[in-house]
């Protein structure tokens, strides 16, 4: 990084705030990327164990919560509800569960900020309550479909309405008494998984949600945690998978451990495998298999990748998440296809994916993820602007891209991180892997799931 940029992670507020762009440059990383790293915890985890721990019974006991705006905006909305969180300011919390009718009424709208997971798991929570609540967002978040739960919460008999019929936020709710029913989602999402199996425990009758793929299952680890039962279909079975919980009264939440995020982890041990000369090791990393295809689709490409998943005392206090360590080297990649199939499991991850289909050789091919489109951003379009800005040559599908690979590098140029954390963060990588430099329009958004990212690449260069 060149010195003077300042650290733009510093302030965790949405990037769309109306204050100036913090551009940052980031330079070749000679000598390499060194270093043992914990990134902040589990970004996924951390919402759901608020949002089920401000309905538990009883006090919740949370660590390693990850301390980033959206979830940051997921413990501002439960406290509207009038739950009490004791917070010291770090990665440990203690929120005190109130039970859903323990739930008040929120006084003014819940502003989730750009989080996208809390603006489609808590009207889940709210569906099944007599309350009336308005959710709504930043831009970013007010482009995004929430007819996905608009429709089902509405069969289940919640009156939740949206602007242009449901289609976006702001989302009006009011909760009451719900049926079970069956709901097969269009596109697989572990969002609106959740929003309905929150749901379904305060529905009359069971509720089953089958899903076209095989989406992140955080949230039934973490209702078997609490000791409810889930019923689903085999881990790893081939096609629709399928998810049924039946209503609870009440149920207590044991303490959750949060591992390091999968996500966050991901852009560093792509660093590692682009950046000459490097060897990075992620510590307590979660691994839980829905979210790992990243490391399976690089170790295809030849990626030098070790997972070491924790064993005795340190995994049985794990909680429901399964951990490790994640050891990368610096390799020579060849081009893989990665298809529909894959996608759910790496959807978060595709950004970083495409810095490292970038230096392989070949061209990758990467279809089945017109998902990508309404993210935070258009990622599929920002993708590929991406990767032109930094002289590499990519085609554009309505739902993928062909990347023809530069083993040899990357000249350097400007990257739009058009908002998206994710986008920010893979114009760092490439710019660390790059033959001279690249700047990132705007670094502000990475506190959205990476507080300290800067400062994490600036120790991995001092290693």
């Amino acid at each position: 990084m060149l010195p003077g940029t300042g650290s733009p992670e510093q302030k965790a507020g949405s990037a769309e705030s109306g204050s100036a762009k913090r551009p940052v440059t980031f330079r070749t990383a000679h000598g390499g990327l060194h270093g043992e790293v914990r990134v902040p915890g589990d970004k996924s985890l951390s919402h759901r164990a608020l949002l089920l721990g401000a309905v538990a019974t009883g006090p919740v006991p949370i660590s390693g919560f990850l301390r980033a705006a959206d979830t940051l905006s997921t413990l501002a909305a439960i406290r509207s509800l009038g739950v009490t969180v004791e917070d010291g300011g770090g990665e440990e919390l203690l929120v005190r569960g109130r039970g859903w009718e323990g739930l008040s009424e929120p006084e003014d709208v819940i502003d989730v900020g750009n989080a996208g997971t809390l603006i489609r798991l808590l009207p889940g929570i709210l569906a099944g309550i007599d309350r009336f609540a308005v959710l709504t967002g930043d831009a970013s978040i007010r482009r995004r479909p929430m007819e996905r739960i608009v429709r089902p919460l509405a069969a289940m008999g919640a009156a939740v309405s949206g602007r242009e019929g449901g289609r976006y936020a702001p989302l009006a709710l009011r909760g009451g008494n719900l049926r079970g029913i069956e709901h097969r989602m269009e596109v697989s999402s572990a969002q609106v998984k959740s929003c309905l199996l929150f749901a379904g425990l305060r529905a009359e009758g069971g509720t089953t949600v089958i899903d076209p793929g095989a989406s992140r299952d955080h949230t039934e680890r973490l209702l078997e945690f609490a000791g409810i039962s889930v019923k689903r279909s085999p881990q790893g079975a081939p096609g629709e998978t399928w998810v049924r919980v039946e209503p609870v009264d009440s149920f207590r939440l044991p303490a959750v451990r949060i591992p390091a995020d999968t996500s966050s982890a991901a852009f560093l041990a792509v660093a590692a495998l682009v950046v000459p000369g490097s060897e990075v090791s992620l510590v307590q990393v979660g691994l839980n298999p829905t979210r790992t295809g990243l490391f399976r689709v690089l170790r295809r490409m030849g990626a030098r990748l070790e997972i070491a998943p924790d064993a005795g005392e340190s995994s049985r206090a794990s909680g429901p998440e399964p951990m490790g360590t994640v050891r990368a080297h610096s390799s020579e990649l060849r081009a893989t296809d990665v298809g529909p199939e894959e996608v759910p499991g790496m959807i978060d991850e595709l950004p970083i994916w495409a810095v490292a289909a970038a230096k392989a050789v070949g061209t990758s091919r990467l279809r089945g993820a017109a998902e990508l489109r309404v993210k935070e951003s258009d990622r599929i379009s920002g993708m590929a602007e991406l990767l032109r800005g930094i002289g590499v040559e990519v085609f554009e599908y309505q739902d993928g891209l062909d990347i023809v690979g530069r083993p040899q590098g990357w000249p350097g140029g400007t990257v739009e991180a058009r908002v998206d954390h994710r986008l920010a963060m893979a114009g760092a990588v490439a710019g660390l892997a790059s033959s001279g430099q690249v700047t990132v329009d705007d670094m502000r958004s990475a506190a959205v799931s990476f507080p300290g990212f800067i400062a994490t690449i600036e120790s991995l260069q001092a290693g």
